[in-house]
């Protein structure tokens, strides 16, 4: 039979076993917290990523101007973030010289590392860097050189700075009354310069359209501009789509609107904007010229 332990030595090892069983139950509280913790940033990863796409369709047809004339209303729906409008330009250049300079505004929005830009048409889903095209800007283009024709659409936001965000589920009411105006420019050859923080992925559809594209930043404020080159020479039509667009009253919880200036405003990635906007349509100031692709402007 055996001996009944007794002494200092039983107690140690009584203490040992209950310390170990703590240790477990520590590691095993630890482990759960972690597994816990991944499952909550995989879910609300997987929430942003459904966001953006809500985001980005919503856009698309919100603001598609082209196929609309007069009054209409639109929402955006999303769990989280902020909706924000700022500047952006968008130029028509006839050889070196910028004919035609328009304050087409763009619509972000951002949650996190999520961003979604509609800006001259174009919508982009991603952020600068690692972003996609999701809608095309409506610029068409007739291939080949010589006695072509280009036309340029250009959706005008025609709002002023504002920022609506929410969380726990909101809904952006976009309100527009859209009107539409034809310029004739002529014939020569043509440049389309849109701002933008995601040139790269707007760079795609002038690329499909046979154009030679660049990057710069033509007013040095800090934004960059896709340059599209349209190959010989070609009557262009500029079209002004005026949205007239009106943000806010939104409704779900909580949303809080703001008028601001926004002159610091990062479009989600540390770069500030600090954009005053640009001349109103109409020919440039003598000294408003641009060389020709090849100055210094860098290859998207």
């Amino acid at each position: 039979m055996r001996p009944l332990a007794t002494g200092s030595g039983a107690l140690d090892r009584g203490a040992a076993e209950v310390v170990g069983v703590a240790v477990l139950l520590g590691l095993t509280v630890v482990s759960l917290g972690a597994l816990t913790a991944g499952i909550g940033a995989v879910v609300e990863e997987n929430a942003a990523s459904a966001d953006a796409a809500r985001v980005a369709d919503g856009m698309t047809g919100a603001l598609a101007s082209v196929e609309r004339t007069g009054r209409f209303r639109e929402t955006l729906a999303f769990t989280g973030g902020r909706v924000r409008t700022v500047d952006r330009q968008l130029r028509v250049i006839n050889g070196t010289r910028t004919v035609r300079t328009l304050d087409v505004g763009a619509l972000v929005w951002t949650s996190g590392d999520h961003r979604v830009a509609s800006v001259a048409g174009a919508v982009v889903n991603g952020p600068p860097g690692n972003a996609v095209l999701h809608a095309a800007p409506p610029v068409t283009a007739s291939r080949g050189g010589d006695d072509g024709v280009l036309v340029v659409g250009a959706p005008r936001l025609g709002t002023e700075r504002r920022t609506v965000s929410g969380a726990g589920g909101t809904t952006v009411p976009l309100r527009a009354n859209v009107s539409h105006d034809r310029a004739d420019l002529g014939v020569s050859t043509f440049r389309i310069a849109i701002e933008t923080r995601t040139p790269a992925a707007v760079a795609s559809h002038f690329r499909d359209q046979g154009a030679t594209v660049t990057r710069r930043d033509i007013d040095d404020d800090g934004v960059p501009s896709v340059v599209a080159r349209y190959p010989g020479q070609r009557r262009a039509y500029l079209v002004v789509h005026d949205l007239n667009l009106s943000i806010g009253g939104s409704s779900g919880p909580p949303a809080t609107p703001a008028t601001e200036r926004d002159d610091d405003d990062t479009d989600g990635e540390g770069v500030g904007d600090n954009d005053d906007g640009a001349p109103p349509v109409g020919l440039p100031a003598p000294d408003d010229a641009l060389a020709e692709p090849g100055d210094g402007g860098e290859g998207s």
